[in-house]
C-alpha cells in the first residue's frame, strides 16, 4: 500500500531528500489543492549545483511555464493536466516525485504512465525523428534562399539527439545530455551520435564564443518566452564554463535556442531574428557545408527510423 503524508511529514521528507522547502514553496506559488510533482534532473539525482527544480502543478491551466527564484534557488513552474495524452509531455512526468497529492490523482496518472512506458517512449522517439525530418527538409528545400537554413539544420540535429537519448532510456536533459551521449554503449544506433555532434558544432566551443552565445540565448529567451528563464540560462552557462565543460555549455545553449526557435510562428515574416540567431546558434554560413550536414542528418534520420522498425 502506498503511504499518503500530511504537509508536515511531507515537508520533512522533501527537505532532507532534496534540500527543498516544499511547504513554503507551495505557499509561494499559491498551489491550493492541486496535485504537485517534481521532475527534471534534480528528481533523477544527476543535477549540478546550477540546476533548477522542475515543478509541475496539475491545475489543468493552459499557461506558459514561469520562473521563480526563492532563497537563491531557481524553480521552473509548469502547469499540467491529469488527462494529458501527449507522449512528449507524459515522458516528462515519468518517474516524477509527488510533492502533494491529497486525492491520489497524480499517483493514478503516474501509474498509468508506468504501465504504458514503452508505448510512450516509442511515440516520443518517432515524433522526434519526424520533427528532425521536417527541419532537414525545410533546410534543403530552401538552401541558398532561406537565411534560416542553418537554424533548421541545428534544430534537426537536436531532435535526432533527443531520439537517440530516449532510445537509450535516458530522458532528454539539455544540461547533461552531451555527457550521456558520450557514455552510451556502442551500437548501430549510437553510431549516429557523431553525425549529430558534428552538425551541432560542439568542437567550436571556446570561452569567448560561449559568452557571446550565452548573451544572445538569454536575449532570445526573453523575446520568445518572456518568463525570466534567461536567469537560469545565465546561471547554467556560467557554471558550465567555470567548470571547463565548454562543449556541454555549447550543446546546452543550442538546445535552449532550438526550443525557442521552433515556437516562432510565421518565421518568414521575421527576418530580423536571424541576427540574434547567428550568435545564439553559432550558425554556419557556408552553403556547401550546410548541404553536406543536411544530407548526413537526413541519412541518419532515415536509418534510425529503419532500425526502429526492425
Amino acid at each position: 500500500m502506498v503511504k499518503s503524508y500530511n504537509f508536515e511529514t511531507l515537508y520533512k521528507i522533501c527537505f532532507y531528500n532534496f534540500c527543498l522547502d516544499v511547504k513554503n514553496l507551495l505557499e509561494k506559488i499559491a498551489v491550493k489543492d492541486y496535485p504537485v510533482g517534481m521532475g527534471g534532473c534534480r528528481n533523477n539525482d544527476h543535477g549540478y549545483d546550477c540546476c533548477e527544480y522542475d515543478i509541475t502543478v496539475f491545475d489543468g491551466k493552459k499557461q506558459k511555464e514561469s520562473t521563480l527564484e526563492y532563497d537563491g534557488i531557481f524553480y521552473q513552474i509548469y502547469h499540467g493536466s491529469l488527462t494529458e495524452t501527449s507522449p512528449d509531455i507524459l515522458l516528462q512526468y515519468h518517474n516524477m516525485t509527488i510533492l502533494y497529492d491529497e486525492q491520489w490523482e497524480l499517483r493514478i496518472l503516474l501509474s498509468k504512465i508506468k504501465e504504458k512506458k514503452e508505448q510512450i517512449f516509442n511515440s516520443y522517439v518517432k515524433n522526434c525523428l519526424i520533427e528532425a525530418g521536417i527541419c532537414i527538409s525545410k533546410a534543403k528545400n530552401k538552401l541558398g534562399t532561406d537565411t534560416y537554413a542553418s537554424s533548421w539544420i541545428k534544430s534537426g540535429a537536436y531532435f535526432i539527439a533527443d531520439a537517440i537519448s530516449m532510445i537509450n532510456f535516458q530522458r532528454p536533459s539539455p544540461t547533461h545530455m552531451l555527457k550521456f551521449l558520450r557514455e552510451f554503449d556502442k551500437s548501430k544506433i549510437n553510431e549516429f551520435i557523431l553525425v549529430v555532434t558534428e552538425s551541432i558544432g560542439i568542437e567550436r566551443a571556446t570561452p569567448s564564443l560561449l559568452s557571446r552565445m550565452s548573451t544572445s540565448t538569454m536575449g532570445f529567451s526573453d523575446m520568445i518566452e518572456e518568463n525570466s528563464h534567461s536567469k537560469i540560462i545565465g546561471q547554467k552557462s556560467h557554471y558550465l564554463k567555470n567548470h571547463s565543460l565548454l562543449s556541454d555549455c555549447y550543446f546546452y545553449l543550442g538546445y535552449v535556442t532550438r526550443n525557442n526557435f521552433i515556437k516562432i510562428q510565421n518565421l518568414h515574416r521575421k527576418p530580423e531574428l536571424i541576427h540574434i540567431l547567428k550568435t545564439a546558434f553559432d550558425l554556419e554560413s557556408d552553403s556547401t557545408k550546410i548541404e553536406s550536414q543536411a544530407d548526413k542528418l537526413q541519412q541518419a534520420t532515415n536509418s534510425l527510423l529503419s532500425l526502429l522498425h526492425k
